[in-house]
């Protein structure tokens, strides 16, 4: 059945206040960044929330139903210079995209940005086991995935999420590992954790080498 745009643009849910959080908290780690372009805004929380903490925000996306300040898809950011940004925000966006191109929108990424916090949903089910004792700073869990390790997307069909996505984490070709291998085309890959507090999400903080490759000079660090 497909997905009521209009009618999920209205929602929101407990993970639009996580993923809020945790785009927040990779933002700050990245000091002196304050222009940022958000691809897929969704319900606009993160972009109301970034606006909130005085950050300069761009938000594009495919579907004007969210109200983007610019329409496109993220495989061609041409209407922007290059290192136009400091930071790309793409949460739970590159997943919408067929494999083919998939290092298109990497590159594109790249060359506006020096920097980009990418999420990605991971595959199947998910059990957590985690102990909070109550004191700082600590914090023990692990998170076990169920689903077929073997199954091999072909990545050019939406099959998955009510035929919204292409591929998801954790499928064949598409390891956290061959994740980080093809990020590396582009990026230095600075940070890969797993969201403790919404379990489908595996995010990734990258620095890009277009600046340096290309010899461009960028103020943030």
């Amino acid at each position: 059945m497909p997905v009521d745009r209009q009618q999920w643009a209205k929602q929101l849910n407990l993970s639009n206040f996580v993923n809020a959080y945790y785009q927040y908290r990779d933002l700050t780690a990245l000091q002196g960044c304050r222009r940022v372009l958000i691809v897929g805004p969704g319900q606009g929380l993160d972009t109301a929330v970034l606006r909130w903490r005085g950050y300069e925000i761009t938000t594009f996306d495919i579907d004007s139903t969210f109200g983007p300040d610019e329409v496109g898809s993220v495989h061609d950011l041409s209407r922007f210079g290059d290192q136009k940004f400091d930071v790309v925000i793409a949460s739970h966006v590159l997943e919408h995209l067929p494999e083919s191109y998939l290092d298109a929108a990497l590159y594109e990424i790249a060359r506006v940005a020096g920097y980009a916090i990418i999420y990605l949903p991971v595959h199947g089910l998910h059990v957590q086991l985690r102990f909070l004792p109550g004191l700082h700073n600590l914090d023990f869990g692990a998170v076990i995935d169920i689903f077929n390790y073997f199954r091999a997307p072909d990545g050019e069909h939406p099959r998955y999420m009510e035929g919204q996505h292409y591929w998801e984490v954790g499928m064949r070709r598409f390891r956290v590992r061959d994740i980080v291998k093809r990020l590396s085309k582009q990026f230095d890959v600075l940070s890969v954790y797993r969201n403790k507090d919404w379990v489908p999400s595996q995010n990734f903080v990258v620095r890009s080498r277009f600046a340096t490759s290309h010899g461009l000079s960028r103020s943030v660090p």
